[in-house]
């Protein structure tokens, strides 16, 4: 009996110190607030390194937020609700220009393709961007990523975005798909799971990939503001080793296999329909081998801000991105 009774007592301790050490090890994490554009597959890599346990691996207690939008995300990364803000670099430049001191910089890129999808009523097999003369389609937000790349392939080939269709940007960000069903728009333009999942209703079919038609992108980058970044430097190279990890697995992995890790960040999307997305995002090579935010491709995101109209002069590429942290990640 008393041998029974102290086999009890010490799983019980041992219970007591695997719980007591999970708290302690809990509370000597670092806590980073992340404010996210949106929920989409399009960032699996970072739904890897969440899944798999890299930010903890880091030292990191991350919390992540859906902001629904670049402007969303910036307001909570400039007011200090968010420490680390991930969306359209674009955000960080429209800040600069308007003189804050305090200004947000890009420490590492994610995505160098644009994630959107060109989505018709019907299957149409020779699609070509002219097919969109005369017709309506729901766009995004007046100076947004989505909305200037959808207007810059517009005028690749020859199409005047003002003159040549109508394109409709009353709607907020993340509800044109379900406009879209009630709407009587020709075309939307949708990220995923979005776009596969018009096609699954039978509301839509996908006819055409911005980030193909659009080329190398800087799609989307984390920021910082200046003052966060010269105090926690420490934690910003844990944050990006963190996605230099998430990228490496999904680069070295079946899309099946990153849609089985990435689940149950997307509870409402079955297993098979999130492998055909990330599938889709592998094949037109949406994910950077690294996180380094190169010079050229801050320049042609200018050049695109330009061409929208959004950009008053050019900003230093010296001032807004940093790759000390994306090259110490990457070695």
């Amino acid at each position: 009996m008393k041998k029974i009774v102290s086999i009890v007592l010490a799983v019980s301790m041992l219970a007591v110190c695997v719980t007591g050490c999970k708290t302690t090890t809990r509370k000597q994490l670092k806590p980073v607030v992340l404010n996210e554009v949106a929920h989409s597959i399009f960032y699996a890599p970072q739904y890897a390194a969440i899944e798999l346990g890299y930010f903890e691996d880091e030292g990191l207690d991350l919390t992540l937020v859906n902001g629904a939008g670049a402007d969303k995300v910036m307001t909570a990364l400039i007011s200090g609700d968010a420490d680390i803000g991930f969306m359209g670099s674009e955000a960080s430049i429209y800040v600069y220009q308007q003189g804050s001191d305090d200004y947000a910089v890009n420490f590492a890129q994610l995505t160098q393709r644009a994630g959107n999808f060109l989505v018709g009523r019907e299957a149409q097999d020779n699609f070509a961007w002219a097919d969109l003369k005369g017709k309506k389609v729901l766009g995004g937000r007046a100076g947004g990523m989505p909305e200037m790349v959808f207007e810059y392939i517009l005028k690749k080939n020859g199409i005047d975005p003002a003159a040549d269709l109508t394109i409709d940007q009353s709607i907020n960000f993340g509800l044109t798909a379900a406009a879209f069903t009630s709407n009587d728009a020709d075309y939307t333009v949708e990220f995923e799971p979005f776009a596969t999942g018009l096609e699954k209703e039978g509301s839509g079919h996908v006819i055409a990939s911005l980030g193909v038609d659009s080329g190398y992108v800087p799609y989307t980058a984390y920021s910082v503001k200046k003052s966060y970044l010269e105090k926690n430097p420490d934690t910003i190279q844990k944050f990006t080793n963190a996605i230099q990890k998430g990228l490496e697995y999904v680069n070295t992995h079946s899309a099946e296999e990153i849609a089985k890790v990435i689940q149950p960040q997307f509870k409402e999307t079955d297993e098979d329909t999130i492998a055909t997305i990330v599938g889709r995002y592998k094949d037109q090579d949406t994910w950077k081998g690294d996180t380094v935010f190169e010079k050229d491709s801050f320049e042609l995101l200018e050049n695109i801000l330009e061409e929208a109209g959004e950009l008053n002069e050019r900003v230093p590429y010296e001032k807004l991105v940093t790759t000390e942290f994306s090259q110490e990640a990457a070695k």
